[in-house]
């Protein structure tokens, strides 16, 4: 039976991490494979993601960064529940601990997410596409004012949100088609689906390039980032989704919805941001 059509959002998270993962995802964007990017804003490279992304009007968003790295906001002068007493944001680990513990003060929280979209809007001039959460600290209980992939003031989201299952050397064409079909299982019959697939593009990390504040991580430095932006860029996984009918497109071409439509998929989505803030 073909499938219903499904228009899919592939964002690329870690824009600005370092200058090879910028180099990668751009690679990425101007091949097609990928449709929208997220910004860490306080990662080694993030001016000139920025300047990049103006150049080739990529569509961006803010990738909110709570576990790697220095803060943003006045936490980098001071202590904070979000840091170690070294100044640095506890790791994705440390902070799923603290989080445990009941040791995340939310309004620091809060206050540091609003330093993050300030300095977004500084380098780029205008709001996020989307505002999404950096290795996953957003499905945390009690961690998140809000949740893992909130758009924009003229709310947009997809239906559906696969790539947990597809990340690093497990992405594959089949993997990634796997996933879509799952998350059509949920769907209505004849219903057009919309989905967002999470990737992680990009030529390996050299140290001690990179990073946001500390160098670079032992994933961004692995073979598997590059594994990534070669399936999304070969020709198979494109073959495999025009087979399935999905067609790939950015945020702003999804028509806006109210809350508590969409369809589960590998995450939930909830509000962060006020749409005033946005």
């Amino acid at each position: 039976m073909a499938w219903p059509r499904v228009k899919l959002v592939v964002t690329a998270d870690d824009f600005g991490y370092c200058p090879r993962r910028n180099e990668g995802i751009v690679e990425a964007f101007l091949a097609g494979a990928v449709t929208s990017v997220s910004l860490l804003v306080n990662g080694a490279a993030a001016d000139s993601a920025a300047e990049l992304a103006r150049r080739h009007h990529i569509p961006t968003g803010l990738h909110a960064n709570l576990s790697e790295g220095r803060p943003v906001g006045s936490a980098l002068h001071g202590a904070s529940s979000l840091l170690s007493p070294e100044g640095f944001f506890l790791g994705k680990m440390g902070f799923r601990e603290a989080v445990a513990a009941g040791d995340v003060a939310l309004p620091q929280v809060r206050e540091e997410l609003e330093a993050q979209l300030g300095r977004f809007r500084e380098l780029l001039g205008r709001n996020p596409t989307h505002v999404d959460g950096h290795q996953h600290v957003h499905v945390l209980p009690g961690a998140w004012v809000g949740g893992p992939r909130q758009r924009s003031s003229m709310p947009r989201w997809t239906d559906a949100f696969v790539g947990l299952s597809t990340c690093g050397r497990h992405m594959s064409a089949h993997r990634v088609s796997g996933a879509l079909a799952q998350a059509l299982e949920a769907s209505p019959t004849g219903h057009s689906l919309t989905a967002e697939l999470m990737a992680h593009p990009g030529y390996p990390s050299v140290p001690p390039a990179g990073g946001c504040g500390e160098g670079p991580d032992a994933f961004s430095c692995s073979w598997e980032r590059l594994h990534e932006l070669r399936v999304l860029t070969a020709p198979t996984l494109r073959a495999r989704l025009a087979q399935d009918g999905v067609e790939l497109c950015a945020l702003h071409d999804l028509d806006s919805k109210r809350s508590g439509e969409g369809i589960p998929g590998e995450a939930t989505l909830v509000t962060f941001l006020e749409p005033s803030q946005l």
